[in-house]
């Protein structure tokens, strides 16, 4: 790492990979240097794509080049544990997709192994790095409408996935809760913390996995959460947040928003919009830039998105997956 540029490494060619290091490109002072993939020639294509210098055919060369400066881990999660670990133990920073890992257990892992080595590690739950979710949770947390009562979010997609399909694998820790419900269950967390309570239920495909799931969250303090997800429908994607003094209310794409509302008794609505200055709507450049922050701070961890609140939402998913019944192999009963 030079006080001009963080060096990454991209380990994955995926979707999500490829709108990452489309964003990377775009920031001045972060440089995609290494890529790596399962196949050769898929790293080599996905290097001529964005110009990057040098492309892997395996996992291990891309973590033990010591020209990275942090890994980008963009397989789907049920590798996670692996990729990760993998760099982590090889002394690489890592920023990890969500879901974080397929269980608490294989977060708790990697959390641990990153502590080990002396390394940064995070979620990419670019959500609670987005400016306006920033300034929503400020808010929540300033009192603007009181002690907070329920929340609410959903996010479904139309589909239908076919049976070979990642998202109806169990192989790959398919099914509808750790792809999507991981961002209305982070909402909840963000705004509450962890929950004492835990209902679920769940409609699962012949392979086992959740098709689409509800879940209840309760607190201690009287707060309740409805949360849903859905690989047979196209939902909302809305979220809001009621207080004992008002609500907040975000319309679609509630995970990465450009505006929401604040209603107060008395009050005409409050809008807060995304500022031009943060860019377009679908950017993962915010993430990118706080673990570049972090980075140059020498943090371990990030404040905007720490590493017990990662392990607590997985927690959570590992507590709504048993409650409907979704095991994956090698898990156990």
């Amino acid at each position: 790492m030079t006080a001009d540029s963080v060096r990454w490494g991209i380990l994955a060619t995926g979707g999500i990979a490829a709108s990452f290091t489309a964003d990377l490109v775009d920031l001045p002072d972060a440089e995609v240097v290494a890529v790596a993939s399962r196949s050769t020639e898929s790293a080599k294509a996905f290097a001529e794509r964005f110009g990057i210098a040098r492309a892997y055919g395996d996992w291990g060369a891309l973590a033990a080049d010591e020209d990275v400066d942090v890994v980008y881990v963009a397989t789907p999660h049920a590798a996670h544990r692996a990729a990760a670990g993998l760099c982590l133990a090889a002394g690489r920073n890592v920023l990890c997709e969500k879901a974080f890992t397929l269980n608490a257990r294989e977060a708790g892992e990697l959390v641990a192994l990153a502590r080990e080595h002396d390394r940064f590690l995070m979620e990419a739950m670019w959500m609670y790095c987005n400016p306006l979710i920033r300034r929503l949770k400020a808010l929540v947390d300033d009192g603007a409408i009181g002690e907070v009562r329920t929340v609410h979010a959903d996010f479904g997609l139309a589909g239908p996935f076919p049976p070979a399909h990642r998202l109806r694998d169990p192989a790959q820790g398919g099914g509808a809760l750790l792809d999507l419900g991981v961002y209305p269950v982070s909402f909840a967390h963000l705004l509450l913390g962890e929950p004492a309570g835990v209902t679920a239920s769940a409609v699962l495909s012949d392979e086992g996995v959740d098709l689409q799931t509800g879940a209840v969250l309760t607190w201690d303090g009287g707060a309740l959460a409805t949360l849903h997800c859905s690989l047979v429908g196209a939902t909302a994607t809305t979220a809001s947040v009621t207080g004992a003094l008002g609500r907040i209310d975000v319309p679609g794409g509630f995970f990465n928003p450009e505006r929401f509302v604040l209603h107060r008794a008395g009050r005409d609505p409050e809008e807060f919009a995304l500022a031009p200055a943060d860019g377009p709507r679908n950017t993962l450049k915010h993430e990118a830039r706080e673990v570049m922050r972090a980075l140059r701070a020498g943090e371990r961890e990030s404040p905007v998105v720490p590493l017990e609140g990662t392990l607590a939402v997985m927690r959570t998913l590992d507590r709504i997956r048993g409650r409907v019944g979704v095991r994956y192999p090698g898990e156990g009963e």
